[in-house]
Parts: structure tokens; C-alpha cells; sequence
């Protein structure tokens, strides 16, 4: 079968569906994994679909999140995107500053980028903690309940522990992302987290790629315009929103 034939095919399919997914794609065209994401990978770059964990979503359609990937599932995933954004991230960070740094896979990624041991790092990201260590940061890492999917601490000691700080920047991660629900994400414990977070925060940056524009979690943990947005391209209906920034 032919690639536009492909194409169409997939479009027709999330015009009736709304939302598909990779799996399904793969068995109705009778094809390969490979090629049916990187025929989703095509339609969203050409912005004809919005690519999401999985598969697809059709334009300006709002998919609801309720389970959460692992960080083993999520770290590869639009890895590229993920590390432009990380890396105009960490050029935020002035020295002597006192950082917030949420879980996830995307601030995860600024740790290549973060060099300053002037700098000194709080966050609730176990293996953040791990790696800015062993690069010989200062680190202090929140107490709580340990999420084993997130690797994230989280609950109401971490909450606590928050209500002390005072950060000059913090940069956060999303599951979703809408004008209406603003940030989301699935665990209730984990944005109670987020929220206080970003409450201690003078400056909040939101680093996410923009398969997470239209997202919808099961909890909101920030209105839409708390924080600035880093993300890697703008997605239609957010053109005029002045608070994101595409990463060069």
C-alpha cells in the first residue's frame, strides 16, 4: 500500500474515532509497528493529527488520561523534542539559584544540560536526586511516599516540606495541557505536589512537547496561564497564547 494511501486511510479512521491507536492502525492496514508511527509521526509534523502515547488524536479533540506511563515507557518518546526543550531549559538557570525540579521524564532531561554546582536543587524526582549527585550538585530531595511508576515522591509530608521553600525557578511536567483544565495530571497525590510547588515558585516553567496540548488529566494542578510553556512547536488553537515559547 501506497504511503498517501496510508494516510488516508489513518485520517478517515480518526474522523470517525477521534482518537486511534497504534495497535488498531497496525491490524486494519495490515502492517508493521514501525511504519504506522512513523506515518503518525508524519501526520503530526504536517499537522493533521496530534500525535499522543500510543497513537493519535484528531485536532482540537480532547483526550482524557487516566492511567500513567512509566518513565521506562515514556523516556524515549518524542526524545528528541524533549531534549530541545530541556536544553533551552537548563540556560534559564542563573547561578546561585535555589530551583525547584519536578519528576518526569522531560525535566529529566535537563540534568545533561545542568553544569553550575552554584546552583542548588530541590526536588521530588528520586533518580534527579541520583544523577545531579553524582555531578556533584547540591540536592535536597523531598520526603514522602514513593510513587514506583513516576519515580516521584509525593503526599502530604512532601507538601508540607514545600510550604518552607522559596524558589527563584521551578520547571514542572504535564500529562496534559488545555486553556479550559489548564495542567493535569492523573494522581491526585502527585499534583497536591505540583500545585504547592508551584505556589513557591517566583518564575514557573512548564516543559512539555506538544503531543501534551489537548490532553486532559484526571487532575488539575495549575491554571493555564501559571506558567510560561516551553514546548517544541505550537499547536493550532494556541497561537496567540504569548506565555508559550518554542524552543529554538
Amino acid at each position: 500500500m501506497l504511503t498517501e494511501q496510508r494516510y488516508e486511510l489513518i485520517l478517515r479512521l480518526l474522523e470517525d474515532k477521534k482518537s486511534i491507536t497504534v495497535n488498531e492502525v497496525r491490524d486494519m492496514l495490515n502492517t508493521s509497528e514501525s511504519t504506522v508511527r512513523r506515518d503518525i509521526t508524519a501526520l503530526d509534523k504536517a499537522g493533521k493529527l496530534t500525535k499522543v502515547f500510543g497513537g493519535a488524536v484528531a485536532k482540537n479533540y480532547h483526550t482524557f488520561t487516566i492511567q500513567e506511563p512509566t518513565v521506562a515507557q515514556k523516556k524515549d518518546l518524542n526524545l528528541e523534542e524533549k531534549r530541545r526543550i530541556a536544553k533551552y531549559a537548563a540556560s534559564l538557570v542563573e547561578p546561585g539559584g535555589f530551583i525547584y525540579l519536578d519528576a518526569g521524564t522531560t525535566t529529566g532531561c535537563m540534568l545533561d544540560y545542568l553544569l553550575d554546582t552554584s546552583v542548588t536543587y530541590v526536588t521530588n524526582g528520586v533518580s534527579h536526586a541520583q544523577r545531579l549527585v553524582k555531578k556533584g550538585m547540591k540536592v535536597i530531595l523531598l520526603g514522602g511516599e514513593l510513587k514506583a511508576t513516576t519515580e516521584a515522591v509525593i503526599g502530604s509530608q512532601a507538601v508540607q516540606i514545600l510550604m518552607n521553600y522559596h524558589f527563584s525557578i521551578g520547571f514542572f511536567g504535564a500529562n496534559g495541557i488545555t486553556q479550559k483544565a489548564g495542567f493535569t495530571t492523573p494522581d491526585i497525590n502527585e499534583a497536591a505536589v505540583k500545585s504547592m510547588a508551584m505556589e513557591q515558585c517566583e518564575a514557573c516553567y512548564v516543559v512539555a512537547d506538544s503531543s501534551k496540548f489537548d490532553m486532559v488529566g484526571s487532575v488539575s494542578f495549575s491554571t493555564f496561564y501559571r506558567g510560561t510553556i516551553l514546548t517544541d512547536r505550537i499547536v493550532k488553537g494556541y497561537e496567540e497564547q504569548k506565555h508559550i515559547i518554542v524552543v529554538p
